[in-house]
């Protein structure tokens, strides 16, 4: 619900200052730090001073991530000028200036700042109150950070905390700050370091725009793009020095100036070789309460809540329960009695191709009588709105969804709408894309011994391979990029599930990248990465405790979902319009209790469904594509939710959510790509083949369109667009002589 600006001078240790107190988004501003987590001579002979324009330069911050917060401004900086704390408003939750940030604890000594929301509120004040005598200001949710910590300490504080969020603390008697994300990365926490010796800073913030008031200089980190670093679970961005607080994860800054990283959360799955011994209907009314549960908690604000509903089974069940819970229990929506005005939001695709689901969305909110709007982005408007996309996103991607998202972002603000429910993390924890077949079917699972595919390995075995198949099949009917899905060590690592095979598809090949770049990084294998960037524990238990359905969907979770789906499917394109977006499905309590449940109540063997559901998605097809069809993705939440599903929905297989891609030569999308990737804009970069971006503009577009291509023009645009609009400097080989991956 914020943007976030920090700046934090290291090496703080004798200095305790005392409170000053200033309004804003998420910032810290540090000197003296170490990114390595040891203090040295340089840091500890002398002390840091303070800017004297701090306060102004916090300010400007926050003006590049004024989209964040448009309700309040606010900076707070410490007496001794070495801490300074931004924050911009979204005011959702105590619309008063008691909500404001930064926030102060109860006596003065902790200062925090706050981006997103913190569930379960009442709860935990009234025993914050009773069992420590905390003193709450307002009744802002943020404000629970401050007295959670200052009853807890860190970590422990971080794990009362029910919701999305990244924060930056500030204890003032110690010096110490704590900056920290939420356990799925929903929102957003960027660091780096700038200056030399005695004058160094640690700058955190929402986004990296936000570090370009504050005397950081762009520069691409090339590795971190050929190597598809930015995507993995190691904290890499696109630009060189800046790092991302991982999700689960809480970065400790020490008053003289050590940085240290640690993990508070990770997922974990049901043992493979126990059998389940709870009854279905047990398993499938547990789902349902904790969804139920996970919803109701997110429909409190002191604004107006509405929905993202698209085709999908996932947005549909949201607000099918939404519905019984205000009409039939009397819930509120938001600040709103919502019986008579639900309100939800989709998105009109062009219909060629199977890409546009408004027709089914439209259909639903009529079978739940509550209201829908309808964002047409045709292609004139994916055109207008794809370089402020990436520019928000400040990463590639490869498919234009991410443009369809900014702008269905811009109905609920027009329409009065802060807060939105999604549908994200749905198909991460029931297994709902068509790439987890292939790994659920290399063992058995021995959870559900009755099964057909547990007792009979032959029937098993064949179906493996033509999952698989279906899945070589895909790539070159999806157009894609492909990194192999042959025997390799990346795969070996995680059990021979090859879900960093799969994630591939998205992440670009080292074809448009400058010879020079080709050849530095002659070895890089995207897959690896992937796999490289995993814990030592969670590759364990990859080879000896998770079924391979289970290790897929935690690399998937890992890595794309953190770092591509939450991001420009996310967080950057809603909050580029002031929207903050609620994900129940991301709800850690239920995600734990999914995570428990047998692989095959996830996908369930159903054969007798075998060319059931929606043909037109152009990701079903193939001759091999039965041995996916045979499988009810997210079994267990079709059943859990069915009395609030139309029969289309439970029925329907899932489609990924996806534009078109393919486009004819001299219309507004070609026109505008064509704009941006100009020889000298390509030139700019200095890690890009111009040659082949010439070849992909032509051969991307037309009747006979190469869709390969044309999501390589995709990435290559984002590149242009968030070079020229953050001054990065251009990359040399020079830049790089000693390259090496910086994990």
């Amino acid at each position: 619900m914020c943007g976030i600006t920090v700046c934090i001078a290291l090496n703080r240790q004798c200095s305790h200052p005392g409170a000053g107190k200033v309004n804003g988004d998420l910032g810290t501003y540090a000197n003296g730090a170490h990114t390595d987590g040891h203090t040295n001579s340089a840091c500890t002979n002398g002390q840091p001073k303070p800017d004297p324009n701090l306060h102004q330069k916090l300010h400007n911050s926050l003006d590049k991530i004024a989209h964040r917060g448009p309700d309040a401004r606010g900076v707070w900086i410490s007496d001794d000028g070495l801490v300074g704390l931004g924050h911009n408003r979204l005011a959702i939750n105590d619309l008063s200036p008691d909500g404001d940030q930064p926030i102060q604890s109860d006596d003065g000594t902790i200062h925090a700042v706050v981006n997103g929301e913190i569930y379960d509120y009442d709860r935990l004040r009234a025993e914050l109150t009773s069992l420590h005598g905390y003193q709450f200001r307002g009744h802002s949710d943020s404000e629970l950070v401050v007295a959670l910590y200052k009853a807890y300490g860190a970590p422990r504080f971080l794990d009362y905390l029910r919701g999305e969020f990244a924060l930056v603390v500030y204890d003032e008697r110690t010096g110490s700050i704590v900056a920290a994300r939420d356990r799925f990365g929903i929102k957003p926490l960027s660091w780096t370091v700038i200056g030399e010796g005695d004058d160094k800073r640690l700058l955190l913030a929402a986004e990296a725009k936000a570090f370009l008031a504050l005397d950081w200089e762009a520069e691409w980190d090339v590795g971190s793009l050929v190597e598809s670093g930015w995507a993995s679970n190691d904290n890499r961005t696109l630009f060189k020095g800046v790092r991302k607080v991982l999700p689960g994860y809480w970065m400790g800054v020490t008053a003289d100036g050590v940085i240290e990283h640690h993990r508070y959360f990770d997922l974990d799955y049901k043992d493979k070789r126990e059998v389940e011994t709870r009854s279905i209907e047990e398993m499938i009314t547990g789902v349902r309460q904790r969804l139920t549960e996970a919803i109701r908690l997110r429909m409190r604000a002191d604004v107006p809540i509405g929905i993202y509903l698209s085709g999908g089974l996932d947005s549909s069940l949201i607000a099918g329960i939404v519905v019984r819970l205000v009409k039939e229990e009397g819930f509120r929506m938001g600040n709103q009695d919502a019986s008579d005005r639900i309100r939800c939001f989709t998105i009109q695709f062009p219909t060629e191709g199977g890409f546009d689901e408004s027709d089914i969305a439209e259909r639903t909110a009529e079978w739940l009588g509550v209201q829908i709007s309808k964002k047409k982005m045709d292609e004139s408007a994916l055109a207008e709105y794809f370089a402020d996309t990436a520019y928000h996103c400040e990463h590639h991607n490869t498919d234009l969804n991410s443009v369809g998202k900014f702008g269905l972002s811009m109905l609920p603000r027009e329409q009065g709408f802060k807060v939105v429910l999604t549908g994200e993390g749905a198909n991460e924890h029931f297994g709902g894309y068509p790439f987890f077949p292939p790994d659920f079917l290399l063992e058995r699972d021995h959870a559900t011994p009755g099964s057909p595919l547990t007792q009979n390995d032959q029937l098993r075995e064949g179906m493996k391979k033509m999952a698989r198949q279906a899945l070589v099949d895909m790539f070159p009917r999806m157009g894609v990029f492909q990194h192999g899905l042959d025997d390799c060590e990346a795969f070996r690592s995680v059990n021979d599930v090859l879900m960093p095979g799969a994630i591939g598809g998205i992440l670009v090949s080292k074809a448009p990248f400058a010879p020079w770049v080709r050849e530095q990084w002659a070895d890089a294998d995207v897959r690896l990465t992937l796999t490289n960037s995993l814990s030592s524990e969670a590759k364990d238990k990859a080879i000896n405790k998770w079924h391979p359905l289970h290790t897929s969907q935690y690399v998937w979770t890992k890595t794309v979902l953190a770092n591509l789906l939450l991001s420009c499917l996310g967080d950057r394109t809603e909050m580029a319009h002031s929207v903050e977006a609620r994900p129940p499905f991301l709800d850690h309590e239920l995600s734990e209790y999914v995570n428990g449940l047998p692989p095959s109540l996830k996908l369930g063997y159903t054969p007798g469904n075998l060319g059931a559901g929606d043909d037109r998605s152009p990701w079903w097809g193939g001759k091999n594509s039965s041995s996916a069809r045979v499988f009810s993705e997210k079994w267990i939440l079709r059943e859990a939710g069915k009395e609030f599903l139309t029969e289309e929905l439970y029925q329907r297989k899932k489609h990924p959510y996806s534009a078109p891609v393919k486009w004819q030569k001299g219309r507004p999308i070609h026109q505008k790509l064509s704009e941006i990737c100009t020889k000298e804009a390509i030139e700019a970069l200095g890690f890009v083949d111009y040659a082949v971006v010439e070849s992909a503009l032509d051969k991307g577009f037309g009747e006979e369109a190469d869709t390969l291509s044309f999501r390589l023009i995709l990435a290559v645009a984002a590149w242009v667009t968030l070079g020229q609009r953050f001054g990065a400097k251009k990359a040399s080989s020079a830049d790089w002589a000693n390259a090496a991956s910086c994990l």
